[in-house]
C-alpha cells in the first residue's frame, strides 16, 4: 500500500501540471457506477456519482497538498472546498494525453476516475484493488477522522506527540510495530517503514511501547523520519503496483534490509514472521529483541 513517501512523489509531480488549471470534463466507471446502485461505496464515498461530477465539472485546482497518506485537491468554483483522495491498497494517478497513453495495460483496464483539465490532457485514477477513496469536502472537518491524524512526522512537535502516545494508557501494552503503523501516533508510517525502521533500530516488532527506554523511542522516531526522508529521495517504494503519475516505479525496495527477507543481511539468520495489527511482520529474531 503507498505510504508517505509514496503519496508525496505522486502530490510533487501532480502539482505542476494540475495547478491553475480548471476541470472541464469528468468521467466516472461503470464500476462505480454499478456500486452505488447495488448500495455499495466503491472509491467514490456518501456522494452519487452524478453529483461527484457536477461538484467537479468547472472547478480550478487551486493547490495539491499531502496529509499523511492522503492527497487534499483544493479546488475553487464560487468557493474553495476539497477532493480528499487515498489511494488504498493499488491507487495510482496517471498524467496523459489520452488513456491509452498509459502504458501498462493492469492500470489502464482499472481507471474509474478521469479528470479532464483545461489544457485537454487528463488525470486519471487508476485503481486495481478498489480500495481507495475520493470524498468531496467543504472542509476537513466534514470527515472527522482526517482531525484525528497525528502531525506531520518532519514538523515541529511530531516528536513530542508521539511519545506522548506512545507512552499513554491506550498505546503502552501495544506491540511497538502496530504503534508507529497508528496514524494516530506517526502519519504516514505503514508496514513497510515500520519493519524497516525497528530493523535499524534492532528492536522486536512485539515488544511493548512501555518496554522500550526513551531515549531508545526518540532514535527509532528520528530512524523512521530518515527513512520517510530516504524513500522519497527513492521515489518511493514498488513492491506491486506503486506508480507515479508517469507511470515509473520507485526505487527504495532496492535499500530494504528486512522488508520481504528471507534472511538476515547483518547476521545471515533465517528471518521469521507473526501477525502484528493485522499485517504480516518480518524481523531477524537474533538482531532484534
Amino acid at each position: 500500500m503507498p505510504e508517505l513517501p509514496e503519496v508525496e512523489g505522486v502530490v510533487r509531480l501532480i502539482r505542476p501540471v494540475s495547478i491553475g488549471k480548471k476541470i472541464r470534463d469528468v468521467y466516472v466507471s461503470d464500476t462505480i457506477r454499478l456500486s452505488k446502485t447495488n448500495g455499495k461505496e466503491a472509491i467514490i464515498k456518501k456522494m452519487e456519482a452524478d453529483s461527484f461530477i457536477g461538484n467537479l465539472i468547472g472547478a480550478q485546482i487551486i493547490s495539491v497538498e499531502r496529509r499523511s497518506k492522503y492527497i487534499y485537491f483544493t479546488l475553487k468554483t464560487e468557493e474553495e472546498f476539497l477532493l480528499v483522495n487515498h489511494l488504498g491498497m493499488s491507487g495510482a494517478w496517471f498524467y496523459v494525453d489520452s488513456l491509452l497513453s498509459i502504458n501498462e495495460d493492469k492500470f489502464r483496464r482499472h481507471v474509474h476516475v478521469v479528470l479532464t483539465l483545461s489544457d485537454g490532457n487528463l488525470l486519471a485514477y487508476s485503481d486495481i484493488r478498489r480500495f481507495g477513496e475520493m470524498r468531496v469536502l467543504k472542509e476537513e472537518a466534514d470527515y472527522p477522522p482526517l482531525l484525528l491524524m497525528a502531525p506531520e512526522p518532519f514538523e515541529e512537535g511530531a516528536l513530542d506527540h508521539f511519545l506522548q502516545m506512545a507512552d499513554s494508557p491506550k498505546y503502552k501494552n501495544k506491540a511497538i510495530k502496530e504503534v508507529i503503523m497508528d496514524g494516530q501516533v506517526i502519519s504516514g508510517c505503514g508496514n513497510i517503514y515500520a519493519t524497516e525502521a525497528l530493523y535499524r533500530m534492532k528492536i522486536h516488532p512485539n515488544r511493548a511501547a512501555g518496554r522500550i527506554s526513551r531515549a531508545r523511542k526518540i532514535q527509532l522516531f528520528e530512524s523512521i523520519v530518515a527513512i520517510l526522508l530516504e524513500s522519497i529521495e527513492a521515489g518511493g517504494s514498488t513492491i506491486s503496483d506503486y506508480r507515479n503519475i508517469n507511470g515509473e516505479s520507485g526505487s527504495m525496495q532496492n535499500r530494504f534490509g528486512m522488508y520481504g527477507k528471507k534472511q538476515c543481511m547483518v547476521c545471515g539468520s533465517a528471518t521469521k514472521s507473526l501477525k502484528i495489527g493485522g499485517r504480516t511482520s518480518v524481523y531477524c529474531p537474533t538482531c532484534q529483541k
